[in-house]
């Protein structure tokens, strides 16, 4: 069996008058994320983890923010066609595991439909799919509440 691992990394700014998706749940808070597209982080990190595990570049490659067609897209149409590109490749998800950095809101409360979400856009049953929330310690962009991070790692392997 040939297993392969990707990791995967992302950040955006906090901006009021966004709205705020994380995990492809919109969420009540007064600010959101600047980005090109809807600028979800844990999927963007996501999606970087798999495509690196199936030595596919990253998710700028696929989708370029300097392109129209992504312009304020809904991050989850990536993640679904991510998931596209590794089964062409001739692999299947083992799992994510995945971390939401960030000191508000509190992402914990929403983790379960995060999951059920994920797992729905990513055809996969969603015991395969961790996330997890922390903060940084009120230090750096993220401890001053300027952003937030999010970092994944994904197991895939040939089908």
């Amino acid at each position: 069996m040939q297993i392969r691992v990707g990791f995967g990394y992302d950040m955006h700014r906090l901006q009021e008058g966004r709205e705020l998706w994380m995990g492809g749940v919109q969420l009540d808070y007064e600010k959101g994320l600047l980005g090109h597209s809807d600028a979800d982080v844990l999927i963007h990190a996501i999606c970087d983890a798999l495509l690196g595990a199936a030595n596919l570049r990253d998710i700028g490659y696929h989708f370029p923010d300097t392109s129209p067609d992504y312009h304020n897209v809904d991050s989850k149409i990536l993640l679904r066609d991510t998931m596209n590109l590794i089964r062409d490749k001739g692999y299947i998800l083992g799992n994510v595991d995945a971390t939401i950095c960030a000191e508000q809101p509190k992402f914990n409360p929403h983790i379960p439909s995060m999951q059920r979400k994920l797992a729905e856009v990513m055809e996969v049953d969603e015991q395969l799919i961790s996330i997890k929330a922390t903060t940084s310690e009120k230090m750096g962009f993220v401890g001053r509440e300027e952003g937030i991070t999010a970092y994944a790692v994904a197991l895939i392997q040939k089908s």
